[in-house]
């Protein structure tokens, strides 16, 4: 039987948890994730799991957060004075918007503390920090 090997492009179905059971993505009703093994196109925890496996084959794929989006940085997070976000976008915590980077790189963020006067905005990947589960199956193999 064929096994994975890096270089090959697969196709998995797969379901992702959180440490809780909650679903944080799914594949369900869509069509397979598609990534050449070993490229990098996916978190480094769920990519080293798949050499191996076999076509039909399933198993859970348990990846610490250093493997999946990295510990969360400090550095990362960054106050604003609240007189810099224009007036008409309603601040509200978990409310995702971008920023430009003095490169010019859009760097998305997210609103965790609003205060009087600034606003605290975090560019950390929304799952940094947390170890990740996930369900996955082999649906497809290609050199």
């Amino acid at each position: 039987m064929t096994q994975v090997k890096t270089g090959d492009t697969v196709r998995i179905h797969y379901t992702g948890t959180l440490l809780d059971g909650s679903t944080f993505d799914s594949s369900e009703g869509r069509d397979p994730l598609e990534f050449v093994v070993g490229s990098g196109q996916i978190i480094p925890g769920l990519d080293s799991a798949i050499p191996g496996m076999t076509l039909g084959e399933k198993k859970i794929v348990n990846v610490p957060c250093v493997e999946a989006y990295g510990p969360i940085q400090p550095g990362m997070k960054q106050s604003v004075a609240r007189d810099n976000i224009p007036a008409e976008i309603p601040l509200e915590l978990g409310l995702q918007l971008q920023m430009q980077t003095p490169e010019g790189q859009v760097l998305p963020v997210t609103v965790v503390e609003i205060g009087e006067a600034e606003v605290e905005l975090d560019a950390n990947h929304p799952l940094a920090g947390q170890d990740l589960t996930f369900d996955i199956e082999l649906v497809s193999i290609a050199d």
